[in-house]
């Protein structure tokens, strides 16, 4: 690999499939519905040309973690996502025990297919319940029921060891009660790994135009960050602590992949709309791919890859993103690290100012993370570090 200061985090592959069902009112994902399904060869073969392209530019790289998310990846059909698994395979090799993990949605998650699935070598799943009572998911925009959503887990919890699952909150009229009683609902058929995410109020979204027209609320700033601090002590107190802000997992059960990102590691971005960070022998290079699935299927067909953009970071942009994402975990970051990357150190009074008014802290070990009460107001604190 080109020499980098960057600590063998791995190398992970994600997979963008950009087709859903329904479009979901919060989402502002590159996600699209289509009234007829896709034609999932001709998708199979561009994603494999797109895989080699990349290959091309940093060959010699042990993949240790593959993402297939989107959209709703669980819509292939298996043969397509070994297709894809099988291209990645044949353009790198893979590390032993590699994490495999494939986003699913309720709604599409049949047991033949899910063995499927595990055949063509995907071992681990993530499931976009979103919340656990009909009302919530109506008003979410969800197609699943509750009690679909818990069959999606009981069938997902059948196939694979390692399964995960997604839920919202900060959901207009939620009262800490009501939430912590679902999420001690939740952790009873989790196992191992939940996702939990604050509703935010996307630019662009059917819920901005609601909000805007006053017609939907959500909790205002301090009954928010009350329903972030239960969610705390409830997954705390079940062994499920986070290791990211939005991220809780019993210890070792952690999604490895999301590390990655997380730990600023290299990653491709393989599909319409995906981002990747590799390093090239010019640097760490951000890379971004077409985000209309049918004009990225053009791009492939006629470049032999959908990449739109191809730009070194400067020391500056690694150094604000390494923040951005590393801060974002429990075990915080290496100033070291930081330094190597963005060729300076940071502001020692900055530090104090933050340290003093507890909102970062520095460990035993040299490593600076956010507090408990640093963490929900992670953007000022990273703003005011890179500043």
């Amino acid at each position: 690999m080109i020499d980098h200061p960057t600590r063998d985090v791995g190398f992970g592959v994600y997979l963008h499939w950009p087709f859903c069902a329904a479009k979901c009112p919060y989402c502002d994902f590159n996600s699209h519905v289509r009234h007829a399904p896709p034609d999932e060869a001709a998708w199979r073969a561009a994603f494999a040309r797109e895989i080699a392209h990349v290959a091309r530019l940093v060959p010699g790289r042990t993949v240790t973690s593959i993402f297939l998310g989107g959209g709703t990846p669980s819509l292939m059909q298996p043969a397509t996502v070994g297709a894809l698994l099988d291209a990645v395979a044949g353009a790198w090799s893979l590390a032993p025990g590699a994490e495999v993990t494939l986003e699913a949605n309720p709604t599409s998650v049949e047991a033949e297919r899910f063995r499927g699935y595990r055949a063509a070598g995907v071992n681990r799943v993530s499931l976009g319940v979103q919340a656990l009572d009909d009302a919530s998911l109506k008003a979410l925009g969800r197609l699943h029921s509750a009690e679909e959503a818990l069959r999606a887990v009981e069938t997902a919890s059948r196939h694979f060891e390692r399964f995960s699952f997604d839920l919202i909150y900060a959901r207009p009229g939620q009262t800490p009660a009501a939430w912590a009683a679902e999420l001690r609902a939740a952790i009873a058929r989790a196992a191992e790994h939940l996702s939990l995410y604050q509703l935010t109020i996307e630019e662009g979204t059917p819920f901005h135009g609601l909000a805007a027209a006053g017609r939907l609320v959500v909790p205002e700033e301090e009954a928010a960050r009350a329903l972030f601090d239960v969610t705390q002590e409830v997954c705390d107190a079940a062994g499920l602590p986070a290791y990211e802000i939005s991220n809780h997992a019993r210890p070792g059960a952690e999604s490895r992949h999301n590390l990655l990102y997380w730990r600023y590691g290299e990653y491709a971005g393989i599909g319409p709309g995906a981002h990747g960070r590799l390093v090239l022998p010019e640097g760490r290079t951000g890379t971004v791919t077409e985000r209309r699935p049918e004009a990225w299927l053009d791009r492939v067909a006629r470049d032999g890859h959908g990449l739109t953009a191809t730009e070194p970071l400067s020391p500056a942009e690694e150094g604000d993103e390494f923040l951005l994402m590393g801060l974002r975990l429990r075990e915080g970051i290496d100033p070291a690290r930081y330094a190597a990357l963005s060729d300076r150190t940071l502001d020692p009074d900055r530090l104090a100012a933050l340290t003093g008014e507890g909102l970062v802290e520095r460990r035993r070990t040299g490593r600076l993370a956010a507090t408990a009460r640093g963490a929900p107001v992670l953007n000022a604190v990273v703003a005011e570090l890179a500043a």
